[in-house]
């Protein structure tokens, strides 16, 4: 998605706003985030002088920095940015606005989830699914993605069979359009390894979770923060499968990746920190464990709200290792707290709640 800066002055501040922007989006996709932010706000500064304010240039950019902001886990600011984009977006009717406007949708849905706002993003990328088919047709590889990512929510809800239908269908168009081996495709490869994860089938999980890191590393580089992803959610069905040595140097690999791109404080540290505690828990190295939990539950607890699913996550895991000591009374008020979020965000029947309730009630008095 890139803008003309046709509105904006003369030429060469028009030149000065493109090339800010596209630096912007450069330096984001390479985890350089604090020099992205400065980019796209001195490419926004430009766009918006004058009469320019309600471009459709100045959606774009807008967009361009709630991403960069999501990306930097300021998910207030992220949310502001994409309404500005989507208010300037509804002062446009033509048909050449589309594009932008399935893209701001769809990130707005993407922020929803990741809050764990899970049915307001499932309605989102309803809409921005229904839109891109009108505008592009059922099989167009810019609905894709779109599939993609509404079939994650459908995981987050267990709703397995429906998230790898979309799966299937998303990755169907990608091959026929663009080959097997495509970057595009690399993203359903990581996200099919991800429900078997979820369903158990550890073997299976690990060829498709392979294939993604097989297509990334090859087009980004084996330090690329999307190669760090597959790399941590491959040393997770690694680990499912008692193989600790190697799945531990798969996270550490991926953190390290994290680490240098985003610092010490990101969503993607949390999620490997628990992953690294559950995998020292199972070797038995407790202490180890439980500071790693600590430390996944403090970032989610900066970064996302009391709430969400996520915080539930690593407090259940704590309160299992806790229950692993004997030290119940440590335990009990963790499973309550996690069972009260998983209860509240993803409902009484979903195979977290059950799991915990189960775990919980296990408890002696």
């Amino acid at each position: 998605m890139w803008p003309h800066f046709a509105a904006v002055g003369d030429w060469a501040r028009r030149v000065r706003a493109a090339r800010l922007h596209a630096r912007a989006v450069a330096d984001r996709d390479a985890g350089r985030l604090a020099s992205a932010l400065v980019a796209g706000e001195r490419a926004l500064k430009i766009v918006e002088h004058g009469s320019a304010a309600c471009c459709l240039d100045a959606a774009v950019v807008w967009h361009t920095i709630g991403t960069i902001r999501e990306a930097m886990c300021d998910y207030d600011d992220a949310a502001s940015a994409y309404r500005r984009s989507g208010a300037i977006l509804d002062r446009h009717h033509d048909d050449t606005v589309v594009p932008v406007r399935i893209t701001v949708i769809s990130s707005s849905a993407r922020l929803h989830r990741t809050l764990g706002q899970l049915d307001e993003a499932e309605r989102l990328y309803l809409t921005a699914i229904t839109v891109a088919e009108s505008h592009y047709g059922t099989g167009a590889v810019e609905v894709a993605p779109l599939l993609n990512d509404l079939a994650v929510v459908y995981k987050y809800t267990a709703r397995y069979d429906d998230a790898e239908a979309l799966y299937r269908r998303a990755l169907a168009i990608i091959e026929a359009a663009r080959g097997p081996d495509h970057i595009d495709a690399a993203p359903i490869w990581h996200n099919l390894g991800g429900i078997e994860h979820a369903r158990g089938r550890f073997v299976d999980g690990e060829i498709y979770a392979r294939k993604s890191v097989q297509i990334r590393e090859t087009v980004l580089g084996p330090d690329h923060v999307t190669v760090a992803e597959d790399l941590a959610a491959l040393a997770a069905l690694v680990q499912e499968q008692q193989r600790f040595d190697e799945a531990e140097t798969l996270y550490r690999r991926a953190i390290a990746i994290f680490e240098t791109a985003f610092g010490p404080t990101h969503y993607d540290l949390a999620v490997n920190y628990n992953n690294l505690a559950a995998l020292h828990a199972a070797r038995g190295d407790l202490l180890d464990a439980e500071n790693l939990y600590h430390r996944a539950l403090g970032i989610k607890q900066q970064l996302l709200k009391p709430t969400h699913p996520d915080v539930a996550i690593t407090l259940h895991n704590l309160a299992m290792l806790y229950t692993g000591q004997g030290d119940h009374d440590r335990a009990r008020p963790l499973f309550a707290r996690a069972m009260g979020i998983f209860e509240s965000s993803l409902g009484p029947e979903h195979p977290k709640t059950i799991r915990c309730k189960t775990e919980s009630d296990a408890l002696p008095p």
